[in-house]
């Protein structure tokens, strides 16, 4: 059982973490090169399906790592699941906190109409993301480690 569960979370992490990387470092990277409003189109898509979507992953990966924890209590790769989901944690305290709010307005404005500050405010959002991206990393490396070491 906690060999099936730790393949799902893994699975189901790491391919949060590749989300979350290619919209970091490479999606948003590219949008921000869009004239003004492809970008703003761009990104208020992007927020309205992946805002959509992420929060059920975020909570999704937080539970399986937390679970994997349970299932191998008292042994180091509890442990290490421990530290992976208070790292997760972390990351949607972070997103719910800080992220979303910014995802929230942005989801909705168009080249017609937007604030003046649109290209300060998705700055902030790419540089609070790509902390999440690490954050979300490093869990991903201790769910690696967890379940390899089962």
């Amino acid at each position: 059982m906690a060999s099936v569960l730790a393949v799902i979370t893994t699975t189901v992490v790491g391919l949060m973490v590749g989300v979350e990387f290619a919209v970091a470092f490479v999606l948003n990277p590219i949008m921000v090169r869009l004239p003004a409003g492809a970008s703003l189109e761009a990104r208020a898509h992007g927020g309205r399906m992946l805002g959509r979507a992420m929060p059920f992953w975020y909570i999704g990966s937080l539970i399986l790592v937390a679970a994997l924890a349970m299932v191998t209590w008292g042994t180091t790769t509890a442990t290490t699941a421990l530290v992976a989901a208070v790292l997760l944690a972390v990351s949607v305290v972070m997103s719910i906190a800080l992220l979303v709010p910014i995802n929230n307005r942005s989801k909705t404005w168009t080249a017609e109409s937007h604030p003046d500050d649109w290209r300060e405010q998705q700055q902030r959002w790419d540089r609070l993301h790509s902390i999440r991206v690490a954050i979300i990393v490093a869990a991903f490396a201790l769910v690696v480690i967890a379940a390899t070491a089962l």
